[in-house]
């Protein structure tokens, strides 16, 4: 990088949005000035897709890193609190389960509190497993505190954001400018490249403007206007295992609970996302077109709203699977231009994260680096394979009878979800490998909340003696439904510490 005599590498990164946003914050904050110089290239024209309003817990890293304050910045973004996902009519219809962020407490005698509750499940009545899960318990209640807040047993949880898209992007900006980071208003009409590397040079922007730069990062969505249209990096399509490839997305009034966590409804055809915000609700259809038209996907939707429709459901259209590489010569895709998977995990901002903080660990100078180019793509690339794993194993065991579902449970699976699932059937453990971003909890809260039930229970569950594990178990749900007890509603806090300001017009 750039020393006492050099000149500061100049990062150029095209598009705005959360993409552009996040990686422009967080450059300016491991590289400010006069370490680098950061432009970012974008067009008030170019809307931003609305499929991000949720999250998971990894943001919370980012805030702390960029020195994000929660309250003020939960408020400006007309956000709330997401504990996790609640799934309805996955597995099979009337089927109800909870993808909670934390784990069902500290191991017992060595073994995972699942393996223990699958014993005794097979031996007689048990309590449900989300009674284990501090985020389940807070869920099931709409209540809602930071797990700093808590102690013990109960403080096992963590927690993510709902928010509006283009209100965090604007938030973004405007920390990012504050350190320093350039916008230039204009939409890119071409990119130039050297003839000899085939680097890109410079952005050639209607209205006979240029921005040349050293790196470039490609935030431009779908598009991938430098490194799939410039840099000619190929597609590696995934609908063989995603085929949902649309997506209706509206936002309706604010109406009934107003939860801590986000809704995945199973269709016929698909599925469906609801995010409560502190002024609306956001709604979304994610669907198969080879199983439903757009017209009747629509409907679907807006049959299902909480409140009154504020807007006409806009259409998305997307083919799943990502890059073949995200780092070609000095450009790097982040977000969208990189790949896309459909959000029912909410990774589309864990994505873009990642992978501006993996650029930062194998950062580039004016001449980036092959070797760095390879480590992070195979890093990217298998960072996304295990996400798409995860993703898949929502589909794949399902008993539901429609065309759509019938299709997924008799699809050939990738070799790395195959082996989990065999690992899982056999003993119901989930092996876990490098870069994964679920971690075995996930996997458990998937898989039993569906009822795929392992074959056989890890014996060493019985050394413990029946009554004490029960004992043992009693004591830890009262523990989680005591402490629940006592805290405030998901309203009430949000109203005592984070309610966002009213808009000039409302």
């Amino acid at each position: 990088m750039a020393g006492p005599d050099t000149p500061p590498v100049h990062f150029v990164i095209a598009g705005g949005g959360s993409a552009g946003w996040i990686s422009a914050a967080v450059l300016a904050r491991f590289l400010p000035p006069p370490a680098a110089r950061i432009t970012l290239v974008e067009s008030e024209d170019i809307g931003i897709i609305g499929v991000g309003e949720a999250t998971v817990p990894l943001i919370g890293e980012l805030n702390r890193f960029l020195g994000i304050h929660e309250p003020e910045f939960v408020a400006a973004t007309n956000g709330t609190f997401k504990l996790g996902i609640e799934f309805a009519d996955w597995g099979e219809i009337g089927n109800r389960h909870f993808h909670g962020f934390g784990d069902y407490g500290a191991d017992i005698a060595g073994l995972p509190v699942h393996q223990h509750w699958l014993r005794l499940a097979r031996e007689g009545q048990i309590p449900a497993l989300g009674d284990f899960s501090m985020a389940e318990v807070l869920a099931s209640q709409d209540r809602f505190v930071p797990h700093e807040a808590l102690s013990g047993e109960a403080a096992q949880f963590r927690h993510a954001f709902h928010f509006d898209a283009a209100l965090y992007a604007a938030y973004l900006r405007r920390l990012a400018e504050g350190m320093g980071v350039t916008r230039v208003e204009g939409r890119i009409e071409n990119v130039a490249r050297d003839a000899q590397s085939g680097h890109v040079r410079a952005l050639q922007l209607y209205g006979d403007r240029r921005v040349e730069g050293d790196v470039f990062l490609d935030c431009t969505g779908f598009a991938s206007l430098l490194l799939g249209q410039a840099q000619g990096v190929g597609f590696e399509d995934w609908s063989q295992w995603l085929p949902c490839d649309r997506a209706a997305a509206v936002p309706c009034a604010r109406a009934g609970r107003f939860t801590p966590f986000t809704r995945s409804s199973a269709k016929e055809a698909g599925w469906q996302w609801r995010i409560p915000l502190q002024n609306r609700t956001g709604n979304g259809h994610v669907y198969s077109s080879a199983h439903i038209s757009d017209d009747e996907a629509v409907v679907q939707l807006l049959a299902s709203l909480d409140g009154e429709a504020l807007a006409e459901p806009r259409l998305l259209r997307f083919t799943p699977g990502r890059r073949n590489r995200f780092w070609e010569g000095n450009v790097i895709a982040i977000g969208l231009a990189a790949g896309f998977l459909e959000p029912l995990e909410s990774t589309a901002i864990q994505l873009i994260q990642t992978g501006v903080t993996r650029l930062v660990e194998f950062l580039p100078g004016k001449v980036p680096d092959p070797a760095l180019a390879a480590e992070y793509n195979r890093q990217t690339a298998l960072e996304y394979e295990r996400i798409r794993d995860f993703i898949i194993a929502h589909y794949c065991r399902t008993r539901r009878t429609e065309p759509l579902w019938r299709q997924v449970a008799a699809m050939d699976l990738p070799g790395t979800l195959r082996a989990k699932l065999d690992a899982w059937d056999a003993c119901g453990r989930v092996p876990m490998y490098d870069l994964e971003s679920h971690q075995e909890p996930s996997w458990v809260a998937i898989l039993l909340g569906q009822g795929v039930l392992p074959r056989a229970v890890n014996p060493r569950t019985h050394l413990l003696p029946e009554r004490d594990l029960r004992a043992l178990l009693d004591q830890r749900r009262t523990t989680l439904a005591r402490a629940a007890e006592r805290l405030p509603d998901h309203a009430t806090f949000i109203a005592k510490t984070c309610a966002a300001k009213p808009s000039p017009a409302a």
